[in-house]
């Protein structure tokens, strides 16, 4: 198993392998499943204080908040996948 870890801002990495999806704060089920991980204390905030913007859903049920865009954050995804296809 090739290990790779994603910059998710502050210094901040994500191993690529376990993210599910990248989505955007905004809307309500979002913020409910926000609401939940922070009950259940599985929310991960690596904003610094910043404005959350970004989403990350783990296969182990965890939720970490990003400070970078969902695009940028999927983006280098997009680029670790296109390095292990070469």
């Amino acid at each position: 198993m090739n290990l790779k870890f994603i910059n998710i801002g502050f210094g901040n990495v994500v191993s690529a392998n376990r993210i599910i999806t990248i989505v955007s704060p905004e809307s309500a089920p979002i913020k409910r499943i926000i609401s939940v991980a922070r009950d259940n204390n599985k929310l991960v905030d690596a904003t610094y204080g910043r404005r959350t913007r970004a989403v990350i859903l783990t296969d182990s049920d965890h939720i970490i908040l990003s400070a970078v865009q969902p695009e940028t954050v999927g983006q280098r995804v997009l680029t670790y996948e296109e390095e292990l296809e070469e």
